[in-house]
Parts: C-alpha cells; sequence; structure tokens
C-alpha cells in the first residue's frame, strides 16, 4: 500500500482544503473503493462514500445521489483521485450543516467524531467539559498540578498537551497502569525526540486501551491541532466513563434481563447500549413510555432526564421539572437536580436541548456511576454464575478487537464474537493485511438481511485463509456465523500472525524473498540479546523464564541502548516484581514505537502467542530504523530526571504509519 500513498495532488487548491493526514486516509478510501470494481464512476461515489464518517453518516445514499446528480451531467464519468476530492468537498458542505444538529444518529459517535471526521471545527461546550474533567481528575498530579487548573475559555488545553505527559496521565486515570509512569519523560522541559517518545508512548497506549487512532500521528499533537487532540481526549474520557457498564465491574447489571440466555446478549452489548437499555429500564418503572434510543434527539427535551432523575433520586426532586413548558427551563432544572446529587454537569442546559451526543453520553454514564438505581440480589447475581468465564478468551478478543478497530476499517467492533458474524468486517481485515485479494464483486455489503448472504461472506473468509495457508480444520463459513468463539479465535490469531510476518518479510530485505517463520524471529531475539553480552536466553515462546521480564528488557536494551533504566528494574523473583517489569517492558516497548495490544499478565503468565507478537513487533521496530538513526535520537536528557531516555526522532511522525502500514502492524 505504501506505493500510493506519497502520491497526494497537484492542485495547490486542493492541498490547502486538507492536510497532509487527511489526504492519506482519503487516498486510501479512494483507492479501496476503485479496487473493488478496477475503476470508479460518478454514479457509483454515492453508495460509496457511505464509508466516509461525516459524508456518510450525515447525507442518506439517497440524498448524496441527488446532490451528485444536480452538480454534474455525466453520471458515468471516471472519477480520479483530485476529481474525488472535489466531490467530497461540495458533499460536505451540505454534511457539515447537520453535524450535532438532527444527523444520523450513532452509538459510536463519541467515539468516533471528533478524530477520524475531516471537519476542523471544535465544539467550546465539548471542550469546556473535558477541561473541567481533567481539572478534577488530574489536579493533584505532582507534575501536572502546576499547570492545573486549565483555563477552559483559552487553548491552553492544547498548548499543555504538547509535551505528551497530560495524555499519558490521562489514560491512566480512563483504564489504571495502561502506561507505567517511570517511562513517561517529565523533565520540566522536554526536547523534541522526548516529546516524540511521549506521544509515542501514548499513541500506541491508546490504541491499547480502545481508542481509534488510524488518522492521527504524534505530529498532530507537538503542532497542537486541536480538533484531534480534543478528539482523542474525548475517546480516553469516553472510556473513563463507561469502564463499569459490564457485568464484571457491575454485576447489579444482571437485573436489566430475566434468565442466562439474556445476559449472554447482555454481555456481547458495547457500553453505549448498556447504557440507553439501563436508562429505559429505569424509565420504565415510572411509566415513560418513550423508549430513548440515543443520546441526542430522543433526550433533547429534557423529559427523559426528568424522568430518570426522578426515579434514582426522588428526594431531590422538584415538582416544576415536570410541569414547565419551555425545553431549556426544563433542562435548566434538570442539571440542577443532578447538583443536588452530587453528579458533575458534562453539560449544559443548551447542550442538552441542542441534543449534543458526546456531552449527553457523558452526562447518563456519570449519573450511572454516580447512583445507577440498581438493586444487589443475590439470587438474581447468582444467574452470572451459570455462564463460562474463560479469562484467556476474554484477553484474547480483547486484543484483537483492537487490533482490528485500529486498521481503519469502515466500522468500528464491539464484540469480534458478534461483530464479525456477518464476514464483512473480516473481508475488509483481510483486504488492509493483504491489499487485493478479496473478492469484492461476490461480497455481500451489510447490512444483510438474509442469513446465506453472510454465509457467503464468511466461506470467502475460509477461503482466503486456506490460500494464506491457515491451519482452518473443521472450520467452515457458518461457523463464523455462529459465532463460534474458539474458532473465530483461532482465525483471528493466524491472521494476525500471518500479517506480523509479512511485514517482517518486507522489511528483512537480505531475506530475498523467504519465508520468515517463528523460528526466525526466535533466533533473531537471542542473538541481539547475545551480541549484546547479557546472559538471558529463549528456549522458546512459552519458556517459563520469560516471566520476570528480564530476557525482554534486555532485548529492548539491546536494539535501543538507553531505552532501559535499568535502576527501575527489579530482580523479576516475587509476582509483584515480575508485574513491575511487565508493565515496564510493554510501556518501554510502545514508547519506541511498537503496536502491542497484550496485557502484563501476558508476560507473566508467558501467553505463548502474546510473547510472539511482542518479540515480533520489537524486531519490526528494529529492522525498520538502522542503528544510526537510532543512536541520532538519543536524547539529552538532564541528569536526575525521572528516567534516562532515549528517544527516536522518527517513529511514527505522521499519521501515514500510523493509518496505512502501522496500523497493519501488531
Amino acid at each position: 500500500m505504501s506505493g500510493y500513498v506519497g502520491i497526494l495532488v497537484s492542485d495547490p487548491w486542493l492541498q490547502n482544503q486538507f492536510t497532509q493526514v487527511e489526504l492519506r486516509s482519503l487516498k486510501v478510501h479512494f483507492m479501496s473503493m476503485r479496487r473493488e470494481t478496477g475503476r470508479l464512476t460518478l454514479k457509483e461515489l454515492a453508495s460509496k462514500m457511505s464509508r466516509l464518517k461525516v459524508v456518510g453518516e450525515n447525507l442518506t445514499e439517497e440524498e448524496r445521489a441527488s446532490l451528485i446528480q444536480d452538480l454534474y451531467q455525466n453520471l458515468d464519468d471516471e472519477v480520479d483521485f483530485e476529481f474525488f476530492l472535489k466531490v467530497y468537498l461540495k458533499l460536505q458542505t451540505h454534511a457539515s450543516a447537520r453535524t450535532g444538529s438532527g444527523g444520523k444518529s450513532n452509538s459510536s459517535a463519541f467515539l468516533k467524531a471528533a478524530t477520524t471526521t475531516l471537519l476542523h471545527t471544535i465544539s467550546e461546550s465539548e471542550k469546556a467539559s473535558y477541561v473541567a474533567h481533567i481539572n478534577n481528575y488530574l489536579a493533584d498530579d505532582n507534575f501536572l498540578k502546576k499547570y492545573l487548573p486549565v483555563d477552559p475559555s483559552t487553548n491552553d488545553l492544547f498548548e499543555i498537551a504538547k509535551d505528551g505527559v497530560l495524555l499519558c496521565k490521562l489514560i491512566n486515570v480512563a483504564v489504571p497502569g495502561t502506561i507505567d509512569e517511570r517511562a513517561i519523560n517529565t523533565k520540566r522541559v522536554l526536547n523534541p525526540w522526548e516529546r516524540n517518545e511521549n506521544h509515542t508512548l501514548c499513541l500506541n497506549s491508546a490504541k491499547a486501551i480502545g481508542c481509534t487512532v488510524v488518522n492521527i500521528g504524534t505530529q498532530d499533537f507537538i503542532e497542537g491541532r486541536r480538533h484531534l487532540v480534543l478528539g482523542m481526549i474525548s475517546q480516553i474520557i469516553k472510556i473513563q466513563l463507561l469502564a463499569d457498564l459490564n457485568l464484571k465491574k457491575t454485576p447489579q447489571l444482571v437485573e436489566l434481563v430475566d434468565n442466562s440466555e439474556d445476559v449472554e446478549e447482555l454481555m456481547s452489548l458495547p457500553p453505549e447500549k448498556i447504557l440507553l437499555r439501563w436508562m429505559n429500564f429505569q424509565l420504565k418503572k415510572v411509566g415513560y413510555k418513550k423508549v430513548v434510543t440515543n443520546f441526542s434527539s430522543d433526550i433533547k427535551d429534557g423529559w427523559a432526564y426528568s424522568h430518570l432523575l426522578n426515579v434514582l433520586a426522588p428526594e431531590h426532586s422538584n415538582p416544576s421539572t415536570l410541569s414547565v413548558k419551555d425545553s431549556l427551563e426544563r433542562a435548566r432544572l434538570v442539571l440542577e437536580h443532578a447538583d443536588r446529587m452530587g453528579c458533575k454537569r458534562y453539560l449544559t442546559a443548551k447542550d442538552i436541548v441542542e441534543g449534543s451526543p458526546n456531552l449527553n453520553l457523558a452526562f447518563v454514564a456519570h449519573i450511572f456511576q454516580h447512583r445507577n438505581g440498581l438493586s444487589t440480589q443475590t439470587e438474581q447475581i447468582s444467574i452470572l454464575d451459570t455462564l463460562p468465564d474463560d479469562i484467556q478468551i476474554s484477553r484474547e478478543e480483547r486484543s484483537f478487537r483492537f487490533w482490528i478497530n485500529n486498521l481503519g476499517n469502515t466500522s468500528y467492533i464491539d464484540n469480534v464474537f458478534e461483530d464479525l458474524r456477518n464476514g464483512w468486517i473480516l473481508l475488509e481485515t483481510l483486504d488492509k493485511v493483504s491489499p487485493g485479494i478479496v473478492n469484492w464483486k461476490v461480497a455481500n455489503k451489510p447490512p444483510i438481511k438474509l442469513p446465506f448472504r453472510k454465509v457467503e461472506n464468511c466461506n470467502q473468509v475460509v477461503k482466503i485463509g486456506k490460500q494464506l495457508k491457515f491451519s482452518l480444520v473443521n472450520i467452515a463459513g457458518h461457523d463464523i456465523v455462529q459465532g463460534s468463539k474458539k474458532l473465530i479465535l483461532a482465525y483471528l490469531w493466524q491472521l494476525m500472525r500471518y500479517n506480523m510476518l509479512q511485514l517482517l518479510k518486507n522489511l528483512r530485505l537480505h531475506s530475498h524473498g523467504k519465508e520468515i517463520v517463528d523460528a526466525d524471529i526466535l533466533v533473531w531475539a537471542n542473538t541481539l540479546v547475545s551480541n549484546s553480552r547479557c546472559q538471558s536466553r529463549m528456549g522458546s515462546f512459552k519458556d517459563k523464564r520469560l516471566s520476570d521480564g528480564i530476557f525482554f528488557l534486555e532485548l529492548l536494551s539491546a536494539v535501543q541502548p538507553r531505552a532501559v533504566n535499568w535502576r527501575l528494574v527489579t530482580k523479576g523473583v516475587t509476582d509483584d516484581e515480575k508485574h513491575m517489569n511487565a508493565t515496564y517492558i510493554i510501556s518501554i516497548a510502545r514508547k519506541l514505537g511498537c503496536s502491542i495490544f497484550l496485557l502484563p499478565e501476558d508476560i507473566t503468565e508467558v501467553n505463548q502467542k502474546m510473547i510472539l507478537t511482542l518479540t515480533a513487533s520489537i524486531m519490526y521496530w528494529c529492522l525498520k530504523h538502522p542503528v544510526e538513526e537510532k543512536l541520532s535520537g538519543i536524547s539529552d536528557s538532564e541528569s536526575g530526571s525521572q528516567v534516562d531516555t532515549t528517544s527516536n526522532s522518527t517513529v511514527d511522525d505522521s499519521a501515514s504509519e500510523s493509518s496505512i502500514e502501522d496500523s497493519s502492524s501488531i
């Protein structure tokens, strides 16, 4: 794919309409559209542009077709990239008017809107809300407290975010322990390489907690691109606010269902859907007739909020809330009710009336965290005892889900066992991993109503897997359609591994086309550690000696001599020491630029699959950066800094790597 990424546009006017990051993203979409049929005409654009977030989500296919027909006479004209951009800009003008005001609702809008749209506007209300969140949760941080509180009326947030520390700390608030803070560069004044390292660590860690960052590079943060910084912050905060919306964290959610079959269905829902289900469950108690299906138009009149808060906190209710005629006044009374409950606002009365989906979702999620109104009856929670609790399956599902979401597919997935069953996302993933391998002429695009169409897609998935020499004994298309967990995980592991080995093969030019296999990765790692005069050795990817983390710390030190501060490394004898080393390994690898999705437990328990991906990712980074390039990035860290750091000024310095090449990495 990298062959066409550098070819952007020659028209100066078009160059001024987009950043290079956006042009690369649109180029990928354009090539994907054209690849399906070999050519692209104006007539086909109306349907194919559904993949573009702004135009696709805010204009229906009929509206796009009508606009294109009004603008151009000959719909059979073939479209090149520059023509495609001009059509996109004209449609975007119409779509922009609908953004945030009655456009197509989407349960994942909070996740995608700010980071993947091509609009450069930001919401001042959202900025103020996120600033308040940061001021609240990071006020006591030893490093950041000198910069906080941030004034939401200024652009100070984007200036503070330029060194990467704020975003790294915010990730740890959302998912504690994601980043080992020993790996963050926290000098008072950071040089460019150290800032780049922090942002690389931030981006790779954000991927690992479920953020989608395919169109974001470290340079975007360093330059303080407001819409991208705010988009990343919104994703991180959303993950924090929705963290309790699952049965493991809040088993009382089982009250929303009647039997174990319904519990399994509930477990497969994304957090936003569970939040809506909880809201409707509470509203049903007071006979509220309308079903709330989104966090925008369905609650902008304030009625649902009024009833919800009366159910959860009747002692703080105000009778006037249900009697006032004006929606803005009702929204104001709702927020006063929430204040009396002790809930943070996250939004204004105007935001409720205007139906801001991001801020309304944040507000409802905070209400749930503060007071969910669910019982703790043990007889209901006992239903959970009948459900399988396979920790290993759960971990692997998480790793594969985050990997797929960061490939830049057209849809975000919340559960691999449910969201891959129609085969479409699997076909898109295969096309990302091996461009041109999918026969799109016989693929069925969602929504797919007929079951046999899903089977057709999944049959092609299995056929391609066999073509790629996957081990697929007793796996057929209908197994994927039926959501067979073990078979789906087996397929995804082989797909990730294939992607990993191909990337290594492409980089290892001296292989002369020779296939890279697991044994090559093992030999490479052992040779590098041995050459650095270290004594550790990896017998295999399931060698139990790896649990102390020492081998990987020596490997990271071998590929980047100052990457590891050995004063912070433990002996790895006790379980706590092993865990500390494991978290440090993961953060150092991500700081270098490795895109990995494993957990510390995968190292301490020596999960063979994840150990292989970690080793291969380090190898990929090492082969990609020549020795002289690594040495040129060594920072001039001040003595007494928190961590002796080595920085590289070239890792992920543009979103082209993030969105095209590295998005396919481990």
